[in-house]
């Protein structure tokens, strides 16, 4: 966007010549006209291929991620689909776990812990998240890889793209972007596979038999991927990303982060310049080779020191490393360290012993105690929920030989993925009965509204309301087993 400022003189912007912000005399004495730009034009991008141990361990993570999100939808387990959020039927298949609305409170537990696991390891290891295993970071180095592999390298990229349209460009444009639309349809479909069983997924879209839901989320969210990973790249960690701006908020002088060793690195010149200085001078181990920058996923130069732009992916630390090497120089001018070890000189273990810091002591035992407690609790889960509901167009009654007779309807979820035969029991005021006293056969993952009679002997009970407990129990599991507080009225007689 450009700005125009009116002149003195002037009656409004329009008078102004076209694209023009401020003023001065020109050497003719006419003025002269220069653009004041609100938001800078997108440069583009051409990160190097680099080698290297981070390099090896960003792959390794894109591996692994993608090995799982591809993979999931795939593994069978008790004879349906592993990993499933069914919507329609309100169930969430989680291997040999399945969870229903009511257990929203393991979701708000899971939740937390992402949380705190976020908070701990930036406090660590700054962005170690975003350099390694953000879907952002992940499908951006599996596009680059593609167009690499299509377009050649960064040199043969540039000049492909300054040159004019030729068949040679055609063609290779258009593999890359049918590459790019392939793999996110794909990503699209995985995605929709964990909403709709991806095997029957798959006929759908082959009969063209898809549902509208499910044919705009494979859309919407391929074409995320698409436009994400293979046009907007850096602009999402800088400028759409919310961690970007407030990871600061989570570091300190003692979090690892990717650092410029200045005291070590300058004076920066030429190898060759460097070789010619008079005895007695000095140069600094960075030749200014700007490899550095030429690597980076987001285009930004470490040297400047930490900024909110840096993803902490490491592809400085393997390029800087490759040029020491070849220069016969220490490795490390470019690093994981913290801003007091490079300020102060830190060994090693003195850096390791000031990672054990309050902060993230506090950090690793809250998490360690809500792992903790979410795992315990989904351990001693009962596979059985029961909602005891008052038919309150039917009052506690008095019927046969005094005997008094309250209604209750009870919602019975069998959440485990075998049946049971359930066996209803009432307690609480002595003598209850229970009417139906057969036992209710439950499928696997069943929902089932059971309408019961309780009935109380003459004169049992206080007249009014009294407390009285209705339990479930499995005949052929005694252990699986609940029980709910109900309301037992006994008129007046």
């Amino acid at each position: 966007m450009d700005k125009a400022v009116t002149k003195p003189g002037q009656d409004k912007e329009g008078d102004l010549p076209p694209q023009s912000a401020d003023s001065k005399d020109g050497k003719d004495g006419k003025e002269e006209y220069a653009v004041i730009r609100m938001y800078a034009a997108r440069e583009p991008i051409y990160p190097r291929e680099i080698q290297g141990r981070f390099a090896s361990l960003r792959w390794l993570c894109v591996f692994l991620t993608q090995l799982v999100f591809y993979g999931l939808p795939w593994i069978n387990w008790n004879e349906r689909q592993a990993v499933l959020f069914d919507l329609a039927s309100r169930k969430f298949y989680l291997f040999g776990l399945v969870l229903w609305p009511q257990d929203f409170i393991w979701l708000a537990a899971l939740l937390i812990i992402c949380a705190f696991s976020l908070f701990l390891f930036t406090a660590v290891a700054g962005r170690v998240w975003c350099g390694y295993a953000c879907p952002q970071t992940v499908y951006t180095e599996i596009f680059l890889w593609i167009e690499r592999r299509i377009e050649g390298n960064r040199s043969a990229r540039m000049r492909l793209d300054r040159q004019g349209w030729s068949f040679d460009k055609l063609w290779r444009k258009s593999a890359k972007h049918l590459a790019w639309g392939a793999l996110a349809l794909w990503t699209g479909i995985s995605f929709v596979g964990y909403f709709s069983p991806i095997r029957d997924l798959l006929p759908e879209i082959g009969s063209l038999a898809l549902g509208p839901w499910e044919m705009f989320w494979i859309g919407f969210y391929g074409f995320a991927t698409y436009g994400n990973a293979g046009w907007m790249r850096e602009q999402v960690c800088k400028y759409m990303c919310p961690y970007a701006r407030f990871q600061s908020a989570m570091f300190d002088r003692d979090s690892l982060i990717i650092t410029y060793d200045a005291a070590r690195g300058e004076p920066r010149m030429p190898a060759a310049r460097a070789a010619k200085l008079e005895t007695g001078g000095k140069a600094g181990d960075c030749i200014d080779c700007t490899m550095c920058v030429q690597v980076c996923p987001t285009g930004i130069d470490i040297r400047q020191g930490l900024q909110y732009m840096c993803i902490g992916c490491a592809a400085c630390v393997d390029a800087c490393d490759s040029v020491m090497d070849k220069i016969k120089r220490p490795r490390g001018l470019i690093r994981y360290s913290t801003e007091n070890a490079v300020e102060q000189g830190f060994s090693t273990s003195e850096i390791r012993r000031r990672l054990l810091r309050p902060r993230i002591l506090i950090y690793t035992a809250i998490l360690g105690v809500v792992i903790a407690l979410f795992a315990s609790s989904l351990w001693i889960r009962t596979p059985l929920k029961l909602d005891v509901i008052r038919d309150r167009g039917s009052m506690g009654r008095e019927v046969e030989d005094g005997i008094i007779e309250n209604v209750y309807r009870l919602q019975v979820i069998n959440t485990d993925e075998r049946g049971h035969r359930y066996r209803i029991s009432a307690s609480g005021i002595d003598g209850l009965t229970v009417d139906p006293a057969e036992p209710i056969e439950m499928a696997a993952t069943q929902t089932l509204m059971v309408p019961i009679r309780v009935r109380a002997p003459h004169g049992a009970g206080e007249v009014g309301s009294n407390k009285i407990r209705i339990a479930l129990q499995a005949e052929d599991q005694p252990s699986v087993q609940v029980s709910e507080k109900a309301v037992f009225l006994v008129p007046r007689r």
